[in-house]
């Protein structure tokens, strides 16, 4: 067949399972299935597809019809220029998590930092490759997790500074840092009935909701700057759009000032940032 066929055929099965985005799903998996770069395609349409390529597409259509996210089925996923493995064990990361790697690098460069609840190692991995003179600790309660993370951290060049930790937040930490940066779980128990598919079906439950209000991390975090937040040292977490000011209360509660809520590129409020006292 050929690539024009395919990809038309593609398009319309997935516009019929109801997949938001039919047409660039469909060219990012046929590019996957026949070793063609996405750019490439629309150069391409008489390119002649292969039965066993059309095999393949086949099978990727019918895993995305299912939900399950381009990412997951590609086992990788594009974040800050670079491509990460995922897996089924961590956090599908988010382009808006990107907001929190734009905030950490306004500010100054850190000799050490932390990334609790690193999941797939996206935020610690991507800081240390913009920081090249700085060290890094990823915790996490998932020892799969922390695998993933240090399987990234090789393939980005930073294995060498960055150590892992099995932790539940700052429970085994015992090292003080310039900046400590989280994405935690963070949908409440109610919002979680609502979720889109892709999310509720593929995330692992850990890493979407800590329960009840979604706030419980926020409070261990803000609290753990006390022990282990060097002084004028920063704390930077990404939150759900409606936490904004609940998250700034909670820091200012435990005694970091210069408290900002900042937006994503939607203009939803994605980021509380505080800083420790001198």
């Amino acid at each position: 067949m050929q690539l024009r066929s395919v990809l038309m055929e593609g398009t319309r099965v997935l516009r019929d399972a109801g997949v938001p985005g039919p047409e660039r799903d469909a060219r990012v998996l046929l590019a996957e299935a026949i070793g063609m770069p996405v750019a490439r395609l629309t150069l391409e349409p008489e390119w002649v597809v292969s039965e066993d390529q059309v095999k393949v597409f086949h099978g990727y259509l019918a895993r995305r019809s299912a939900r399950e996210p381009v990412s997951r089925i590609l086992g990788r996923r594009s974040f800050w220029g670079r491509q990460f493995e995922v897996t089924p064990d961590v956090l599908d990361p988010r382009p808006e998590t990107e907001t929190l790697i734009a905030e950490a690098l306004k500010g100054p460069v850190p000799e050490r930092l932390i990334d609790l609840g690193c999941g797939s190692g996206i935020i610690g991995v991507t800081l240390l490759a913009e920081w090249p003179d700085s060290r890094a600790v990823s915790t996490d309660v998932s020892r799969p997790c922390l695998e993933v993370t240090r399987r990234n951290a090789h393939h980005i060049g930073v294995a060498d500074r960055l150590t892992t930790m099995v932790s539940d937040w700052f429970d085994r930490v015992e090292d003080t840092f310039d900046l400590i940066v989280s994405n935690p779980p963070y949908i409440t128990e109610a919002e979680m009935a609502h979720l889109d598919p892709d999310v509720a079906l593929h995330d692992p439950h850990l890493a979407l909701t800590p329960g009840g209000d979604g706030l419980s991390p926020y409070r261990v975090l803000a609290a753990g700057t006390a022990k282990h937040l060097r002084p004028d040292g920063r704390l930077l977490v990404e939150i759900g759009w409606k936490q904004g000011p609940d998250v700034a209360a909670i820091f200012k509660a435990h005694g970091l000032t210069d408290v900002v809520i900042l937006p994503d590129l939607d203009g939803r409020d994605r980021v509380v940032l505080g800083r420790k006292p001198a």
